[in-house]
């Protein structure tokens, strides 16, 4: 059974192998730089390993299929933080422990995941460390994690690590329009930092639209039209922090025409915007625009449109912030 995101086949394909042939890790460790959907490859594992007709995909018909089905199964866990930013504390781990230490309920194998890995306190990774380093018979740890560099390096090195590559711009766009049924252009994905759910969310909630507007007003702006700069301010206010990366994308983008690169994914308005602008103001522009998010992440209540506004009135002075 393929996996409905491109750019988790190659893992998957490699798990199947792993399933046929009996050889996979007691403790896997997949981890990619955004979100993914890496818990949906690690859930089809979960059910080809409780499938028991089987060996390498989930039959959808067995008892253990129609047990993870409806979310039932006996010998599948999956450990989260009790609460949306939270840790995974000592006491989840010590359940795990006492269901590694147990015997199937199905007489197969147990699988338990740890969603993020990485929310996982000090107390709580020191307790899963004694159970990776003596693994139970016929029981899987797959742990999850987009921040690897968070872990204890005595929990990755008791892991197979799996890395999921980033899909491309191009990639992202192909799989969306076969989810959304429309054309999907490459720098929405690029926009996005080539997160694909995030550009779905981009796309459903008329992300393409706002962005035109903003970089509409923006180049205007540029050009010295004050009431342009006016406008942009109050498009980029709507969602300040998102909407000033899209504008650092653009900004980005123009620089690097500057130097003769034109990528498929970079945003319509870059070679415009090279035009009006020099590199020397671009490379101001794109500090700028960090600063200010910088301060309105931690200053929260700070008014960001006067400081965007500030900023843009000021986009074709020597001045910066």
């Amino acid at each position: 059974m393929a996996m409905h995101a491109p750019w988790l086949d190659a893992a998957w394909h490699d798990w199947q192998t792993r399933l046929k042939n009996n050889t996979f890790s007691h403790a896997t460790l997949v981890h990619s730089q955004q979100d993914l959907g890496i818990y949906s490859l690690a859930e089809q594992f979960g059910q080809a390993l409780m499938c028991t007709t089987s060996d390498s995909e989930p039959c959808g018909f067995c008892h253990g299929c129609s047990l993870m089905q409806s979310g039932n199964h006996p010998d599948y866990h999956v450990v989260r933080p009790e609460k949306e930013g939270k840790s995974i504390t000592v006491e989840q781990i010590r359940a795990c422990n006492r269901w590694a230490q147990a015997s199937s309920q199905m007489s197969g194998y147990r699988l338990i995941i740890i969603e993020p890995a990485d929310a996982m306190n000090e107390s709580a990774a020191n307790a899963l460390l004694k159970t990776l380093e003596e693994p139970s018979s016929h029981c899987v740890f797959v742990l999850l994690t987009q921040h690897i560099n968070h872990l204890l390096p005595t929990i990755i090195s008791r892991c197979q690590v799996l890395a999921i590559a980033e899909p491309t711009a191009q990639v992202i766009s192909q799989w969306l329009e076969q989810q959304i049924q429309q054309p999907i252009p490459d720098y929405a994905a690029h926009l996005n930092g080539n997160s694909p759910l995030q550009t779905q969310s981009f796309i459903e909630s008329k992300g393409i639209e706002e962005y035109a507007n903003i970089e509409a007003a923006f180049l205007r702006a540029a050009n010295g039209d004050i009431s342009a700069a006016t406008e942009c301010t109050r498009l980029l206010t709507a969602s300040p922090r998102e909407r000033l990366q899209w504008l650092w994308f653009l900004i980005s983008d123009a620089q690097k025409v500057h130097f003769g690169i034109k990528q498929r994914e970079c945003v319509p308005g870059a070679t415009q915007l090279a035009e009006v602008l020099s590199y020397e103001r671009l490379y101001r522009c794109g500090q700028d625009i960090i600063k200010l998010n910088e301060q309105l992440r931690e200053f929260t209540g700070l008014n960001s449109e006067l400081l965007i506004m500030d900023w843009l009135m000021n986009i074709n002075e020597d001045t910066c912030l």
